[in-house]
C-alpha cells in the first residue's frame, strides 16, 4: 500500500489508541492468572491480536463482549498446542517465551517478518540456567523449548533489551518463586520496566527491586478470581500525533495518561523544549505551533521516541541531538539508518556520530517518495514530516502502521490531513 500525505493544516481533537505496551502484558497476566480478567480499552494492533492469538494457544479462552471488552478465562499456562506465533512482536517473543516455558510441554516460538532476523541468543544462555531446554536457530528464531521453568538465582545482561527481562519477572511470579533473585547488568529501558512491575502489581505479584540491580519475589500466588484492568493509551503512537500538532496543529489529544509508566511519555519534555505551543492538563494535551528551536535529549530509555522526534526536529531552527542511536539497531529496521535515508530524500540532514543523532532542521522539508522499510514508526515518522513539506510525500509499505496503530492514517484524516492510500 502506498500512503500520500498532502501538506495540511490540522485541528480538531482525538483520543490516543490503546498502548500496546500495556495490552500485551495484560494479555500475559491475564493468561498467567487463575480465573476471570476483564481488559477494558482492548488494543487491536497486529502485535495485540498476536499476543492474543498467543494466550489462546497456551490455554486462555478469549472472547469479546458486548461493549467491546476483551475476557479472558485462563487456568494458566496449559498449551493446546505445540507452535506459537508472535508475528512481528519483538515483546511478544521476549515475553512469551518464558512464560510458555513454564510447561513441560515441548513448544516451538515461532514469528514473521524482520522479527525472524532479530537476535534470541539472550535464551540459548539463560533458559538452561532455569532448567529449561532450548534450542534455537543460530540464535534467531525458531525456538524450540521445554520447561517446567524452575526459578533460580541468576545474573541477565539487561542492555540489549528490557523485554527479555520482563518475560523472566512473570514467569517467576506465575511460578511462586521465592527467596530468589534475579540479577541484572547494565538495564536500558527503566521505565518499561515499572510498566511490568506496575502490571504484575494490579494482578497480585508483589516484586522488589534495588535501583532495578536486583529483583527480589515474595512468592504469593495471587487470588483473584475476576480481575478488570484498563489498558492505557498509548503513548508511543501518541507521540506522532503530538508532534503533528506542534509541527501543523493546534490539536487536542485525550485518552492519555501524565502519571503512566509508558517510557515514551518523556515525549513531552522535548516537545517543551522545542518551544511549540503546549497545555498540559489531567485529561487532554493541547498543542499548536510556535517558532521551533533545536533541541537535546536522551532517548536512551525510550528509542521508540526517534522516528517521532526526527520529524520534530526537521522543523526546529538549528542542530537538534538525539542520544541513544545504539538502541536502534535491532529494531524493524536498522532505524537510525533508516531515518537518515528516509529524511535524507526530505532533504533533511541526519548524522550519525557514535552514539548521538544530529538533525539538521529548518531548511525546508521537500516533497519526495518515501519507504517504510517495512516499520511503522518509520512510515509514521514520514506521514507526519508531511504536513508541512513543499509539496505531498508518499509511504510505500505504508501498510506497516497496523502493526501499533492500524488508526494512524484515519486520524490523521480526522485532523484535517490530506491522506489517501492506494
Amino acid at each position: 500500500m502506498i500512503a500520500r500525505v498532502q501538506p495540511s493544516q490540522l485541528q480538531g481533537t482525538i483520543t490516543a489508541a490503546a498502548g500496546k505496551s500495556s495490552m500485551q502484558r495484560a494479555c500475559a497476566a491475564g493468561l498467567l492468572t487463575k480465573g476471570n480478567t476483564t481488559l477494558l480499552n482492548p488494543g487491536k494492533s497486529n502485535d495485540d491480536l498476536a499476543a492474543i492469538d498467543v494466550i489462546r494457544k497456551l490455554g486462555a479462552s478469549v472472547q469479546y463482549d458486548a461493549e467491546g471488552n476483551l475476557l479472558i478465562r485462563s487456568e494458566g499456562v496449559r498449551p493446546l498446542d505445540n507452535e506459537v506465533n508472535c508475528g512481528e512482536s519483538g515483546l511478544g517473543i521476549r515475553m512469551f517465551t518464558p512464560i510458555a516455558a513454564l510447561s513441560d510441554q515441548p513448544i516451538t516460538l515461532n514469528g514473521s517478518g524482520s522479527l525472524l532476523t532479530r537476535p534470541m541468543d539472550f535464551f540459548d544462555g539463560i533458559l538452561p540456567q532455569v532448567g529449561v531446554k532450548v534450542n534455537s536457530n543460530n540464535g534467531k528464531l525458531p525456538l524450540q523449548i521445554q520447561g517446567p521453568l524452575q526459578p533460580a538465582d541468576i545474573t541477565v545482561d539487561g542492555s540489549l533489551s528490557s523485554q527479555f527481562l520482563t518475560g523472566l519477572l512473570m514467569a517467576y511470579g506465575a511460578a511462586g518463586a521465592k527467596n530468589m533473585t534475579i540479577h541484572v547488568t547494565d538495564l536500558k529501558s527503566k521505565p518499561y520496566i515499572d510498566l511490568t512491575l506496575q502490571v504484575m502489581k494490579h494482578f497480585g505479584w508483589e516484586v522488589t527491586h534495588d535501583n532495578y540491580r536486583s529483583f527480589s519475589f515474595s512468592g504469593t500466588t495471587p487470588a483473584l478470581p475476576d480481575t478488570s484492568y484498563a489498558v492505557e493509551g498509548d503513548w508511543s503512537g501518541a507521540a506522532f500525533l503530538l508532534v503533528a500538532g506542534a509541527i501543523a496543529g493546534p490539536i487536542t489529544v485525550k485518552g492519555l495518561n501524565l502519571q503512566s509508566t509508558q517510557a515514551d511519555r518523556a515525549v513531552l519534555q522535548a516537545l517543551i523544549d522545542c518551544g511549540c505551543s503546549i497545555s498540559i492538563q489531567d485529561e487532554q494535551i493541547h498543542i499548536g505551533p510556535m517558532p521551533l528551536k533545536a533541541f537535546h535529549f536522551n532517548a536512551n530509555d525510550c528509542p521508540d521516541l526517534f522516528p517521532p522526534l526526527v520529524a520534530l526536529a526537521a522543523y526546529c531552527e538549528g542542530t537538534t541531538t538525539i542520544e541513544g542511536v545504539n538502541r536502534l539497531t535491532h529494531k524493524e529496521s536498522n532505524r537510525a539508518l533508516t531515518l537518515q535515508e528516509e529524511f535524507g530524500k526530505l532533504g533533511i540532514a541526519v548524522t550519525l556520530q557514535d552514539d548521538l543523532m544530529l538533525i539538521k532542521g529548518g531548511t525546508g522539508v521537500k516533497a519526495a517518495a518515501t519507504h517504510s522499510h517495512h516499520d511503522h514508526r518509520i512510515a509514521m515518522a514520514c506521514a507526519v514530516a508531511a504536513l508541512r513539506a513543499d509539496g505531498e510525500i508518499s509511504i510505500d509499505q505504508a501498510e506497516a502502521i497496523n502493526k501499533s496503530y492500524p488508526d494512524f492514517y484515519d486520524h490523521l484524516a480526522h485532523l484535517g490531513a490530506g491522506v489517501r492510500t492506494e
